[in-house]
């Protein structure tokens, strides 16, 4: 993930919870991308170190275990950068052209100059993120799966042309999360703030809830709702227990009670979700990030230095 600001609830239903069961299936490596992040925020990349010493206590508060999986930043690695200049020199200038995720940015992100090297060639740097560990799955939803075929294509090349099956292709391990919707009904984003922040306080949820677009049909009090067409209710689809949820879906297509409390009981059950991870976040301290980033650093560097060692043979550098 990259330290562009606050985790929210889409990071933890889209992936945070996932990452948490697969710590206990495989051997995981969990990165703070700053150097990705740098490459949409070079010109005002002031809160990168904040960010990332937040975005580990959100890890851990969230249930990721430092005994477990390896939690890093990019740039304490620099293997990823030197394995990164090898593949930006096989990979045709067409690749990374036609990387769907590329032409997406730049039609969504504006205000910021992305036409850069540098975010042309970010699918080539992650490519080195995974190769660099040889990974053997990547967690991806089916939306980035023909991101993940670059990686395999680029790999590909590479042992291809150096004549050893050094980097084995990664499978993409497909992950059904839930997908959230903003509080605006727009697409949960950073930039746009219409999220609800994993270290968000009790009156700053309630806040953020009463705001929320609800039915556009339901007017009146007594109007009966549909509960598939309002953000709300996919919330209490997701967060609720099971018979709340049908008590939710009750309470607006009967018009038993109106938006305004539906929303303050969703609010509810939302600050009931976040209070572990709050109460676990505030115990983690500047020393323990900080010691936590060291000790995956050394993990990080320890594998990725044995991957360029090999790769370095191969391209005959001494």
């Amino acid at each position: 993930m990259r330290p562009t600001g606050k985790l929210h609830l889409g990071h933890l239903v889209g992936a945070l919870g996932n990452w948490v069961k697969l710590q206990d299936e495989y051997l995981c490596f969990y990165m703070i991308a700053d150097w990705h992040a740098l490459m949409s925020e070079y010109e005002d990349p002031g809160g990168m170190s904040e960010n990332s010493y937040e975005m580990v206590r959100d890890f851990v508060a969230a249930g990721l275990d430092p005994d477990k999986a390896v939690i890093f930043v990019q740039s304490h690695v620099p293997e990823h950068l030197e394995l990164a200049m090898v593949f930006s020199d096989i990979t045709p200038l067409a690749w990374v052209e036609r990387c769907p995720t590329y032409k997406e940015q730049l039609r969504e992100i504006k205000g910021r100059e992305l036409t850069t090297y540098g975010f042309l060639g970010y699918p080539v740097l992650q490519a080195a993120d995974i190769a660099v560990y040889r990974a053997n799955s990547v967690p991806v939803g089916v939306d980035q799966v023909p991101h993940l075929e670059l990686t395999r294509e680029i790999i590909r090349r590479f042992n291809g042309l150096y004549k050893k099956e050094l980097f084995p292709e990664p499978a993409p391990l497909l992950t059904k999360t839930a997908k959230l919707l903003g509080l605006d009904n727009r697409k949960m984003s950073k930039s746009y703030g219409n999220f609800i922040s994993l270290s968000d306080a009790p009156e700053m949820i309630e806040k953020k809830v009463a705001q929320m677009i609800t039915d556009p049909q339901r007017i009146k009090l007594n109007d009966k709702g549909h509960p598939d067409i309002c953000n709300v209710f996919s919330y209490f689809s997701t967060f609720a227990d099971g018979d709340t949820k049908k008590d939710a879906r009750e309470w607006c297509e009967g018009a038993s009670i109106g938006c305004t409390e539906c929303k303050r009981r969703l609010a509810k059950i939302l600050i009931d979700n976040l209070e572990p991870i709050r109460v676990r976040r505030a115990k983690i301290s500047d020393a323990d990030v900080k010691d936590i980033l060291v000790r995956g650093a050394g993990k990080a560097k320890a594998a990725a230095a044995e991957t360029m060692s090999e790769v370095k043979r191969l391209i005959n550098f001494v």
